[in-house]
């Protein structure tokens, strides 16, 4: 492990994980030769969470099965030094529970007077930074308030692990891989709430296609490691997906529980019909000829920019809006699946489409996990500790000139 406080030779200290002390042999560092001491209060925990829409483009890549592409990429982390490898898949089951409840809430309140509805998601940052910074009012109070999986991630590992591992947050440095570059915007964000203990969620942000240059250029010498949980010692779990195409699948999660919890309908597989171009998708929960919901999925900024003129003029006729920037989805994430020259890699776009389709998919609810963490994280899922780690507040138009964002 490269240590900053050991003149950045090797650093002698072991970690507490096994595969670490397994992984790493001693040897003694510069600093030691010379007769210095190493500061072991300097050190940091590394951990590093990786995203599901990640694993299928470094499957695609290696060609291999999604759970060995999964065991090989946190491997090679582990090579470098990194202590915990994680899945984001359980923060992405907090923001899509929580988007369900505020769904349902806002459509209960909805009025002319008062309008609730449109909700418009908030997962992806570069949606979100465009909303803030460009749009304003009357778009962001339809943003839902959940917040993203990486900062519901960020408030797990700086907060929940954090207190298992009896560390203080400013101990741990988070890395985040993920499938585009907005998602280093969201850690930049100087705005954004910090976790509990004021700490930033996450530290780092590496696109997929940097972890594979790196992976690449390497000459570590990688065994295979089990990806690590949250949950003390339980073992590797099966990589799993939530019923999204290409994404998280906010739309299919939202569209059933409401259905249910607003109609008491029973939805089985939701069925899209492409309008525009196969970025604009609808879907509709209809009875005696009565259409009760009406959802939509918007990706990429031709149509985003559809949604928000009708909106605009109000005459937006849907309930709900999945909204992403990157054109085909999450998957098709600037950070990934590109030509040397950055055009997108259609023919691995493809591989990695079907090896994502093929992830077992589990929805949120039935997550035990989930369900312990709101009682032993968070006091309860209505608690008022639910708001402050798994919500967050919006900006209007306009930045103070120091802000390090980008200017959209």
């Amino acid at each position: 492990m490269k240590c900053e406080h050991c003149t950045r030779k090797e650093c002698s200290k072991k970690t507490k994980t096994e595969d670490q002390e397994n992984a790493s042999a001693e040897v003694s560092s510069l600093a030691q030769e010379n007769g210095e001491k190493c500061d072991r209060s300097q050190h940091k925990v590394l951990v590093v969470s990786v995203c599901p829409q990640s694993l299928p483009y470094f499957a695609a890549k290696f060609r291999l099965s999604v759970t060995d592409a999964s065991r090989r990429l946190c491997g090679f982390l582990k090579s470098l030094g990194v202590h915990y490898v994680f899945d984001t898949a359980v923060a992405a089951d907090f923001s899509i529970l929580e988007s369900q409840k505020e769904f349902v809430r806002r459509y209960q309140q909805h009025s002319k007077e008062e309008p609730a509805l449109p909700m418009l998601t908030s997962a992806c940052p570069g949606w979100v930074r465009y909303a803030e910074r460009v749009l304003g009012h009357p778009v962001t109070p339809h943003l839902c308030t959940a917040k993203s999986p990486q900062q519901i991630m960020g408030s797990l590992v700086k907060d929940y692990f954090a207190r298992r591992q009896n560390l203080s947050p400013d101990k741990i440095f988070h890395v985040i891989v993920a499938p585009c570059y907005d998602k280093k915007l969201e850690a930049l964000r100087e705005d954004l709430p910090t976790t509990s203990h004021g700490s930033r969620g996450a530290d780092c942000v590496l696109t997929s296609g940097e972890v594979v240059r790196m992976m690449e250029q390497s000459d570590h010498a990688v065994r295979d490691a089990a990806v690590d949980t949250l949950f003390g010692g339980l073992k590797e779990e099966e990589v799993r997906r939530h019923d999204g195409a290409s994404s998280d699948g906010y739309l299919a999660h939202v569209f059933r529980h409401a259905a249910k919890q607003l109609f008491d309908e029973d939805v089985g597989e939701v069925t899209y019909r492409t309008l525009r171009n196969k970025d604009f998708q609808e879907v509709t929960l209809e009875k005696n000829g009565e259409v009760l919901l009406r959802f939509a999925a918007a990706y990429g900024f031709r149509n985003i920019q559809n949604v928000v003129l009708k909106l605009k003029k109000g005459r937006f006729p849907y309930h709900f809006v999945e909204v992403l920037a990157c054109a085909g989805g999450c998957l098709s994430g600037r950070g990934q699946a590109q030509t040397e020259d950055g055009r997108v890699d259609k023919a691995l776009l493809r591989q990695m489409e079907g090896i994502y389709a093929d992830i077992p998919v589990r929805p949120p609810e039935t997550s035990a996990h989930v369900q312990e963490l709101y009682q032993e994280w968070l006091d309860g899922a209505d608690s008022p500790r639910v708001q402050e780690a798994l919500h967050t507040m919006y900006q209007g138009a306009g930045l103070p000139a120091g802000s390090r964002d980008i200017k959209w």
